[in-house]
């Protein structure tokens, strides 16, 4: 039973959850032990919670996952794991986390359990409702990254950091959308009432709006007054192409290979999309902690 409670929990998608470290990268706090302990129990915290309402999503659309290909494998959908059983166990990690996030910060067990209370509602109600769906969802990464600052007496979360996350999370959603549209075809409807109101050209828009927004809001936080005065170089505009070669790499994904539908694998299990995103974080750590050298670069390169 244990075995098949931490499946249904997704660990693979815990992933999202890795969102609570940019307040302290951001901040310039990574190498400092209690910053980078505190940001660690609250990326646990959040997998507890994530997990646990993936418990009660999976005990709600038990029916509707019984028509997906994949999701009717799911051991809830599939009967091995008790309604009764997922339940009982969703409720007792819930009560211990929420308890835990209150004892490291009132402000962040707030912003847990706000989180949690927003997660419930988009299971019974909010994700039946067309593109609130899918903005409920990104607003869920935010207040992760919000989450990340504010577990920390005296950080304060970055308007662009924050804006950053929302774009970011609303392409992968809007992808994941679309994949479910085109992978169910006719029966999208049985797995998903809300597909009905979408369709593939529609949803291509919003793509196509969505990653401009990202695109743009990502560059601006680069070269913006606020944050080259917070880390005193102008440098972190060298990052951009990493996040274009991304967003374009996901892109190719998503529409030439037919992917899109697990965000959380893709991430993981292709290379090139894999190590841009290692060389980008490393490059963003180097120019945020020591950007002296990257300063001198730009300045020759404007003589």
């Amino acid at each position: 039973m244990i075995k098949l409670i931490l499946l249904s929990m997704r660990p693979k998608q815990w992933t999202k959850n890795l969102v609570v470290f940019a307040g302290i990268i951001f901040a310039m706090k990574l190498t400092e032990p209690i910053f980078f302990l505190r940001t660690v129990m609250a990326f646990f915290l959040f997998c507890l919670v994530s997990g646990s309402l993936y418990l009660i999503n999976d005990i709600v659309d038990k029916k509707q996952d019984q028509q997906h290909p994949k999701k009717r494998l799911r051991p809830i959908a599939s009967n091995q794991l008790s309604v009764s059983a997922a339940g009982f166990t969703a409720s007792i990690i819930l009560v211990f986390a929420c308890t835990w996030a209150f004892l490291l910060s009132t402000i962040f067990g707030l912003c847990l359990l706000f989180y949690l209370f927003m997660m419930l509602t988009y299971s019974f109600f909010l994700k039946h409702i067309v593109i609130l769906d899918i903005l409920v969802i990104a607003l869920g990464f935010v207040l992760r990254a919000y989450a990340g600052v504010v577990v920390h007496p005296g950080l304060t979360a970055s308007k662009w950091l924050l804006m950053c996350a929302f774009f970011l999370a609303l392409f992968l959603i809007i992808s994941k959308r679309r994949h479910e549209l085109i992978l169910l075809d006719d029966k999208a409807n049985e797995h998903r009432q809300v597909l009905l109101e979408y369709s593939p050209g529609f949803l291509d828009q919003m793509v196509a709006i969505v990653t401009s927004m990202t695109v743009f809001s990502y560059a601006l936080y680069t070269i913006s007054r606020e944050t080259i005065e917070k880390f005193h170089t102008h440098s972190l505009i060298l990052t951009f192409p990493f996040v274009l070669f991304g967003i374009l790499r996901y892109l190719y994904l998503v529409y030439k290979r037919g992917q899109g539908g697990e965000p959380e694998i893709i991430l993981l299990q292709d290379k090139p999309l894999l190590i841009n995103i290692l060389f980008w974080l490393i490059l963003v750590i180097i120019i945020i902690y020591n950007p002296t050298p990257f300063d001198q670069f730009l300045h020759l390169g404007t003589d």
